[in-house]
């Protein structure tokens, strides 16, 4: 069975929809399919904008790496780069948790409605990680690199309210997936063959950026799975407790 749905949802909108309830955790395989779903919208000429949404209490807690190691999160990573590939705008609508990676598959969007508790989080810090999904990239783009230091540094939730007051998000609504398709909308109403245009001239860095961000990413990543404090990280974060990093 298919972790991923597509469904028409208003006039030239389409919604992609992640089903790995409740945390939509992402592997290989999801993004695989995510991504092959998103670029088949660029072939489709009765799609102009698509809706990001997901089912469960969250939007996605980020990625699976058991068993990963770093041949893993590089496959991982050429499937997230096609997500960044694509003509077609993308709004992102997240409920619950957009943590780690997940909220790197959020900025991978054009843009983000979130509701007024989610909780939006580069935790890699707190677990004894560096981060990826491209947020070496995608987070100072949306909030500034100053802010963007601070979230990486302390590893801090914002909720959706701060998301919207520091631009990491671009609305907050009680239904972010209905504000997402509305927003939605209100793209796929102009012109179909001058949005994508437009959409490739304002991105047209961004692509070869996360890519040479993707590969630092990984090399990182790769250097501190077998860390203590990234073991520690993670059994506190599974315990509900404060780490005791060790720098080892």
């Amino acid at each position: 069975m298919s972790d991923v749905a597509v469904e028409t949802v208003a006039d030239r909108v389409a919604l992609l929809e992640m089903r790995r309830p409740p945390n939509n955790f992402f592997d290989e395989a999801l993004l695989t399919e995510l991504a092959d779903a998103l670029l088949a919208f660029d072939e489709e000429r009765d799609v102009s904008a698509v809706v990001l949404c997901a089912q469960g209490k969250h939007f996605c807690a980020g990625a699976d790496l058991r068993g990963m190691g770093a041949a893993g999160i590089r496959r991982v990573y050429r499937q997230a780069l096609r997500l960044f590939s694509g003509r077609t705008p993308v709004v992102a609508a997240v409920q619950g948790g957009a943590i780690g990676g997940g909220l790197g598959l959020a900025l991978s969007a054009d843009f983000r409605i979130a509701a007024p508790g989610a909780r939006l989080t580069a935790n890699f810090a707190k677990l004894g990680f560096h981060q990826g999904f491209g947020l070496s990239v995608t987070l100072p783009r949306a909030v500034g690199s100053q802010r963007a230091q601070e979230l990486l540094y302390t590893g801090r939730s914002v909720s959706g309210e701060e998301a919207s007051a520091i631009g990491l998000c671009d609305a907050v609504a009680d239904d972010p997936r209905e504000a997402a398709v509305e927003f939605a909308g209100r793209i796929a109403a102009s012109a179909p063959l001058s949005v994508p245009s437009i959409r490739a001239t304002l991105r047209r860095s961004l692509v070869s950026e996360v890519s040479a961000a993707l590969d630092l990413e990984a090399d990182a990543q790769a250097a501190l799975l077998g860390t203590a404090d990234f073991a520690e990280g993670v059994a506190a974060s599974i315990a509900k407790r404060p780490p005791h990093f060790t720098g080892s």
